[in-house]
């Protein structure tokens, strides 16, 4: 069972020797990289016929001038990509179909999958040294965050987020979780009133989840229904708004540490205890690029990151794309945290999440300005044939839904964009298999990429 093979000691240990980057010159980290970098790119030559292929002529050529993996291409060449050459899509997709908990395919590797938020699921192998390598990267928020307890007394911990047995956060609860780790784990996708009893129940000491379900667990603590005093709160997996880090510290009373991350990589992104978010640059190299793929100054968004991901050896990740818009601070990376990582500015959410009106691109920032104030315990704006539904959940006060299309029609026909557009109350936002709730989506654009021949998941 993978419990008996992958530790919390050995995680620990593995987190630690991780840790020594702390003490770095950006210098050193830069050096680090780049010999990283190098062993990742032979060991793809040599083992991966797919990589052969695709980096032909271009053995000896900088890391930027590589060509951009996506994840398209990546599932279509998966069984020439992929360095075990026993293994096979088929075989994964159908042990991800079929099996649940802890069993290892072909004995050797913990799969996993991504969701299909961007028309494609993706299909992701990790034997046991990477696992342990995942597991010790998605352990040092807690540190960095400074609330970690004392390793003989770690924090009572609640994580609200997905129990889908191919999902990230469930199989890294699953790995982590022992006696001498209480952990509760809760499903997003459950009701309300379910995770209020659970959580009154165990009393967690640290708080994690989507900044969704957060956002409404809040709303539940100041009406008195939920009861608890976590001395420290995580966010992850949905961007999370200013207005929601604001309603969470006035609800609490304590800092808010938000996780950015993907499965390929995870985190991608962490805050420190004086709350600015390093990228976490001694496991990857990141770089931040526009449509085409160039290098983007801080200060600037990006349209893509893309990400060399140093120990994906089963399944090498050399430039993989990941369409989310980021942006990075500029004044470099000092921080009083010791770090030389640099500094994430912004996330301004997916590519995905621009939603189109004809010929008329409406970023999602536009609906952030007019919603984020509204008096809801959550808000999501989908858009499908007919036009733009706006889902309010906890909104006691049905009168102000007509102010609030209005508002919002007068947002886009700012934009030049027109839409018909629906504000309802809702008893929940709707969530997706993994039970996240997306702010922004386009069911039309689903159902173009699923008609394309992608495999749709629900997100």
């Amino acid at each position: 069972m993978l419990s008996s093979l992958i530790t919390p000691i050995r995680v620990g240990l593995k987190r630690g020797i991780l840790e020594r980057s702390r003490g770095w010159s950006r210098a050193e980290l830069d050096a680090h990289q780049a010999r990283e970098a190098a062993v990742l790119r032979r060991f793809a030559l040599e083992r991966s016929p797919f990589y052969r292929r695709f980096h032909k002529g271009l053995e000896n050529a900088p890391l930027e001038e590589l060509p951009i993996l996506t994840k398209a291409a990546m599932m279509e060449a998966f069984d020439e990509l992929v360095t075990d050459r026993a293994v096979r899509l088929a075989e994964a997709e159908e042990h991800l179909k079929n099996r649940a908990g802890a069993e290892l395919f072909r004995g050797r590797y913990v799969v996993l999958s991504t969701s299909g938020s961007t028309g494609r699921r993706g299909v992701f192998l990790f034997n046991k040294t990477e696992w342990i390598s995942v597991l010790a990267n998605i352990a040092r928020p807690i540190l960095w965050s400074g609330i970690a307890g004392r390793i003989t007394k770690p924090p009572r911990t609640a994580m609200i987020a997905s129990r889908t047995p191919w999902h990230y956060s469930a199989r890294v609860t699953q790995s982590l979780t022992t006696r001498l780790l209480p952990s509760l784990h809760l499903d997003a996708a459950e009701p309300i009133v379910t995770i209020v009893r659970r959580l009154n129940e165990w009393q967690p000491e640290f708080l994690a989840g989507y900044p969704s379900v957060v956002r409404e667990l809040a709303e539940e603590q100041k009406a008195g229904r939920l009861k608890i005093r976590p001395r420290g709160i995580s966010t992850a997996a949905e961007v999370l708004t200013a207005e929601t880090r604001r309603r969470l510290r006035q609800t609490w009373g304590v800092k808010v540490f938000d996780t950015y991350g993907a499965t390929e990589y995870a985190p991608i992104a962490a805050e420190c205890a004086f709350g600015r978010k390093h990228l976490v640059e001694d496991g990857a190299i990141i770089e931040v690029v526009d449509e085409r793929g160039r290098a983007m100054p801080a200060g600037e968004a990006g349209e893509k990151i893309l990400l060399t991901v140093f120990h994906s050896r089963t399944q090498p990740l050399i430039r993989y794309e990941i369409s989310d818009v980021v942006r990075l601070e500029t004044g470099g990376s000092a921080c009083e945290c010791g770090r030389a990582f640099r500094v994430m500015g912004s996330i301004e959410g997916r590519v995905e999440e621009v939603l189109q009106f004809g010929a008329v691109s409406v970023h999602p920032n536009v609906f952030h300005e007019v919603l984020e104030m509204v008096p809801a315990a959550g808000w999501q704006v989908v858009q499908d044939e007919a036009g733009l539904t706006v889902n309010l959940a906890g909104l006691r006060d049905a009168a102000v839904c007509d102010a609030i299309a209005r508002e919002l029609g007068m947002a886009l026909s700012r934009q030049g964009a027109q839409a018909s557009i629906q504000v309802r109350m809702v008893e929940a936002l709707e969530r997706g298999a993994t039970g996240k709730a997306p702010l922004v989506m386009s069911k039309m654009r689903r159902e173009r990429a699923a008609g394309a021949g992608a495999t749709e998941v629900s997100v």
